[in-house]
């Protein structure tokens, strides 16, 4: 029934809107971030991490199916070998997001990983005009920081500085994975090992003292990020084009600052507003930007999901060209869907 899952993607009904289901996918992944903070009272940072992270893996390896396991029998050394760089920066992505989470409101942590976005944005860009959206991008974090008020948690910052720095290698290493996995099969592939990965900081805890009612909430926010997200994002994206798409995913700071305040009533001054605003903005310009290049093949997008990861990125996601040029394999103006799409940059 899981495998069946896949190709039934593909016939999405037309009249939902494609960017409908990627604003319900980043509302959702921002829901299961916000309920992952409330479960830090229970557990620490890393060992919801660590428990989300497992059971991503193991509903992807089962969405993944009999396909998985050929893909990568067929696989290179250097693919793999991507792989478990990628599984490991996505790791270290989502722990270090959680650490921040834990210390700093949402909105603050996300839009300080969304930095790691930027930079890779401007960079691929090479104007150096463009920096002028990296420098409304930090205006934006001193206004959601607010460090004049004395209360700024530097170690809540700092993880998630080094978040933002785990977003630019996860950036640049989904190109290599897209390019050879599919983005289910390349999603499983890196959840998995970024679950083996985190598997020394939060696995000791659970084994020590064993949380049924944790392990079931953690399945439900492993639902909500990265499944869910990630299945109506595969969808969206055969309907959209890429600039589209990336001027959505930059909005994913305010999602977040939204669900911080619905979900755990992260409640933002007047001034942190304006500075998400700022960062919204910034990633708009870059976006818009970056869309006045020509496409080069193989050249990653300069803005993308996640965020997620931002806590947010989709490993193994990726962004169709199919609006500027036919795929191989279809009719024009269709993805082709023999093999994965081009990806993009990202949690």
């Amino acid at each position: 029934m899981i495998r069946s899952l896949t190709p039934s993607l593909r016939r999405a009904p037309d009249r939902v809107p494609a960017p409908v289901m990627l604003l319900i996918g980043m509302f959702t992944l921002h829901t299961g971030s916000a309920l992952a903070v409330t479960a830090f009272a229970h557990a620490g940072p890393a060992t919801v991490t660590w428990l989300r992270l497992t059971w991503a893996a193991l509903l992807l390896l089962l969405l993944g199916g009999p396909s998985l396991w050929r893909a990568v029998r067929a696989a290179s050394r250097r693919e793999l070998g991507a792989v478990v760089i990628l599984g490991t920066a996505s790791a270290g992505m989502m722990l270090f997001y959680s650490e921040a989470t834990a210390r700093i409101e949402l909105g603050t942590a996300t839009s300080i990983e969304f930095l790691g976005t930027l930079v890779v944005a401007v960079a691929a860009m090479r104007r150096r005009r463009e920096l002028v959206w990296i420098l409304a991008a930090v205006v934006g974090v001193v206004c959601l920081t607010r460090p004049w008020l004395g209360e700024l948690d530097l170690v809540g910052v700092g993880f998630a500085l080094a978040g933002a720095v785990c977003v630019v290698a996860y950036i640049v290493l989904t190109q290599k994975v897209g390019a050879g996995f599919s983005p289910v099969h390349g999603l499983a592939l890196t959840m998995t090992v970024g679950a083996l990965v985190s598997a020394p900081l939060g696995a000791p805890a659970v084994f020590a003292a064993p949380d049924p009612d944790l392990i079931l909430f953690t399945l439900g926010i492993a639902l909500l990020f990265p499944m869910v997200p990630f299945l109506l994002e595969m969808m969206a994206l055969q309907r959209m084009s890429r600039t589209a798409y990336s001027t959505f995913s930059s909005m994913e700071p305010g999602a977040s600052l939204i669900m911080g305040l619905v979900v755990i009533g992260q409640s933002p001054a007047l001034v942190q507003v304006a500075g998400m605003a700022l960062v919204v903005v910034a990633g708009v310009g870059a976006t818009r930007g970056d869309s006045a290049r020509p496409v080069v093949r193989g050249e990653p997008d300069a803005v993308g999901a996640g965020a997620g990861g931002t806590g947010s990125a989709r490993p193994g996601a990726a962004v169709p060209d199919h609006q500027e040029r036919g795929g191989a394999g279809g009719r024009a103006g269709e993805p082709d869907a023999s093999r994965a799409p081009e990806p993009v940059s990202a949690p």
